[in-house]
């Protein structure tokens, strides 16, 4: 009897939603060489290359509102549809903050008192309010779901400028006590019925924004990691928790991995790299990263875009093409940025302010020379940055109750849905660079193939599996993925 290939399309000019086909069936390869050989996608699935974390979003507190001011059904369905595998996507690793980041209502630290170096007001109260509920929530749906906690910026009084915003440093005197933090949030957050799977240090280490952000040179990241956040983890009995560095953008992710790992100190306290897409691909940077420190993971860890490019099938399109890419370049899994946002890209507080005083300053006709010197830093700011709003894979009116899913909410589900923890990646090579793809099998030894067409043209498609074959064709601008 032929092996059965069931098979899942998005395909928008087809209005089709990660939606099953009819199955194809793997007959002998035995027509000859020339009749075979064009089209071909081979699955090489004796050679195994990383395992698979697993696939999910970031639970912002601006997910955590828009998902509360929802009413009881409509909460229902947006979470199954991301966390239930049958119903949904089925993710199954996510980020969370720690503290505020642009995508909160406010800034704000679980310790905002100056010079509390033993952290005796030290509360988690503010994301009992929202954030605490929604990771509940998607807890009781999938049980096995990891999280991972990044932070924006230590409190005001731990930088060396004294806010949360505008980067600068962590003041050399708080290594240790930053580094209690870490160890306060993971031990409050079990104490709610919630285990963090692991932390990064800083996200996006490399930049000073307008909203809540620290800097780090490779050396303080790395004296950070072994001489304090390691060893404080590992005093708490929390030495099982995996710490991550970097989490930034893929460029320059090789020269910080170098520049850290080539400690022997560093490359035992650290478990791995995360990365982020902004940049440009650079997949083979990871390739680079991978051959110098092969034990150590590279995870994706935030990708978005602007609610300006929401047309059709364009934003899922860029989000496979970078889980394709890295992916085949050993990343372990991929995780995007906010899950819930509503139509104006919100709440994003620094986003919000920046409007307010924009608009403000241009209504009331203000001279700029009647600002502060902070004022007019601010007023630049907004000048040149613009109003940008973001995305994400659902999108809800509040007025209207209308719920969008995004382009990008099925192209990532057809990775999460079918590639699931454990798994690991096998060999494949496809016949033309027009189709981007790679290939999985499963720890139930179930292969999962997923292949992308973003031209304009429909591709014909002849999977190879040892010595079977399937044809199908691939329509313009729609992904698939085939399961046998």
């Amino acid at each position: 009897m032929n092996k059965k290939i069931r098979v899942f399309v998005t395909d928008y000019n087809g209005r089709a939603f990660l939606q099953e086909q009819e199955p194809l069936f793997f007959h002998a390869d035995r027509e000859g060489y020339r009749a075979n050989e064009a089209n071909i996608f081979n699955i090489y699935d004796q050679v195994h290359y990383q395992k698979i974390l697993g696939f999910g979003g970031a639970m912002t507190q601006a997910s955590a509102v828009n998902l509360k001011k929802m009413s009881a059904a409509d909460q229902d369905a947006v979470m199954k549809g991301y966390f239930d595998r049958k119903e949904g996507i089925g993710y199954s690793l996510c980020r969370t903050t720690i503290n505020s980041c642009d995508f909160s209502t406010e800034f704000y630290s679980y310790d905002d008192v100056e010079n509390d170096w033993e952290l005796k007001n030290f509360s988690i109260a503010h994301d009992r309010q929202d954030v605490i509920p929604m990771i509940k929530r998607a807890m009781s749906i999938n049980e096995n779901l990891k999280l991972f906690s990044s932070p924006w910026s230590p409190p005001g009084w731990m930088k060396t400028n004294g806010r949360m915003d505008k980067g600068r440093y962590l003041k050399k005197e708080c290594y240790q006590v930053w580094a209690d933090y870490f160890v306060k949030f993971l031990q409050e957050y079990e104490k709610e019925g919630i285990p963090i799977w692991g932390v990064t240090i800083q996200n996006e280490a490399h930049a000073e924004m307008g909203w809540e952000s620290c800097y780090y040179a490779a050396e303080d990241e790395r004296v950070f990691a072994e001489d304090y956040l390691r060893p404080s983890l590992n005093s708490a009995g929390l030495d099982d928790k995996k710490v991550l560095f970097w989490d930034h953008n893929k460029e320059r992710a090789f020269d910080r991995a170098e520049e850290i790992l080539s400690d022997p100190k560093a490359r035992e306290a650290l478990d791995g790299i995360a990365v982020h897409w902004y940049a440009g691909d650079h997949f083979g940077a990871l390739d680079a990263i991978h051959q110098m420190y092969p034990e150590k993971l590279i995870l994706g860890t935030e990708a978005c875009v602007s609610n300006e490019e929401r047309e059709c099938y364009l934003t899922g399109e860029k989000y496979a093409h970078d889980i394709i890419g890295d992916l085949n370049h050993w990343a372990c899994g991929w995780v995007d940025w906010n899950m819930i946002l509503d139509v104006n890209g919100r709440p994003d507080h620094w986003m919000e302010e920046q409007v307010a005083f924009r608009n403000r300053f241009l209504d009331e006709g203000c001279k700029e020379e009647n600002l502060s010197e902070t004022e007019k830093e601010f007023l630049l700011s907004c000048m040149e940055t613009g109003i940008w709003t973001g995305e994400a894979p659902v999108v809800v009116d509040h007025e209207s109750g209308e719920i969008k899913y995004s382009s990008s909410y099925y192209y990532i589900g057809h990775f999460s849905k079918f590639i699931r923890p454990g798994a690991v990646r096998i060999g494949h090579s496809i016949y033309t660079q027009l189709l981007e793809g790679c290939a999985f099998e499963n720890v139930d030894g179930e292969k999962a193939v997923v292949v992308m067409n973003p031209g304009d043209c429909a591709k014909n498609l002849t999977l190879r599996w040892r010595d079977e074959i399937a044809e199908m064709q691939l329509p313009a601008h729609s992904i698939v993925t085939c399961l046998f």
